[in-house]
């Protein structure tokens, strides 16, 4: 049977395991795509592959994109530090140091580049406009503007070929909601990884922010996160 193709952003974390789960018991012909940008570790990178592997993704592409050559975000310079133990209500007062400048635009425009590439009109990201620590380009106003700019920018939509939709399935997901949904569709989520700060052995810190919203995520759901802990 003929399925749609459609390009699924996968960073190995949670949240896009489980939009790549989603995509793919929507029916849609997945094509995985990880971006390498120079994040401080590489354990993210890896749980993106052995996710793509579970879910049998039709194919698995690893770009490599230094944005550390830029710097601006503790996640791509090793000299800011990660901030750790921050109640949800600091989380939420600023745009916090772990955004990477313009990372969202980047990697939608090349999952645009690649889906023209494939003749598919589909894409796929996991942003969260719930359970997110104010990064700007996980809002709805972004993924609709960059839907209204794929449209313009691309020879496949101008020629009337197929109009390019952005799918965020778990935006307005509180975390604990996106992990029964991923539950449901059967997604193992010890493969995946969603720590800032890991250490050596890539186990997550339980500390930074992103540790914080998984755990509490899990406790709401009633379940017992199955990542490894430094803590443990």
């Amino acid at each position: 049977m003929f399925k749609k193709k459609a390009v699924v952003l996968l960073s190995g974390g949670l949240d896009s395991a489980t939009t790549l789960a989603m995509a793919r018991q929507q029916g849609f012909e997945c094509y995985a795509l990880t971006c390498v940008y120079g994040q401080r570790h590489g354990v993210e990178v890896e749980s993106a592959r052995r996710v793509a592997q579970a879910l049998g993704v039709q194919s698995h592409q690893q770009i490599a994109i230094d944005l550390s050559l830029f710097g601006g975000s503790a996640l791509t310079d090793s000299d800011v530090p990660v901030p750790r133990d921050r109640s949800p209500e600091a989380m939420s007062e600023k745009i916090p140091v772990t955004y990477v400048p313009a990372r969202n635009t980047v990697f939608l425009s090349l999952a645009l580049a690649w889906a023209e590439a494939l003749g598919a009109y589909d894409l796929f990201i996991g942003v969260n406009a719930m359970d997110y620590s104010g990064y700007p380009d996980c809002r709805p106003a972004f993924i609709e503007a960059f839907e209204r700019t794929a449209n313009l920018a691309t020879a496949a939509a101008v020629e009337g070929k197929g109009t390019f939709h952005i799918h965020t399935p778990i935006i307005a997901m509180t975390k604990s909601q996106i992990i029964l949904e991923g539950m449901q569709l059967g997604l193992d989520y010890g493969l995946t990884h969603s720590c800032y700060d890991p250490d050596e052995q890539g186990r997550s810190c339980g500390h930074c922010d992103s540790c914080q919203l998984r755990l509490r995520g899990f406790d709401q759901a009633g379940l017992t996160d199955p990542a490894a802990y430094q803590d443990q």
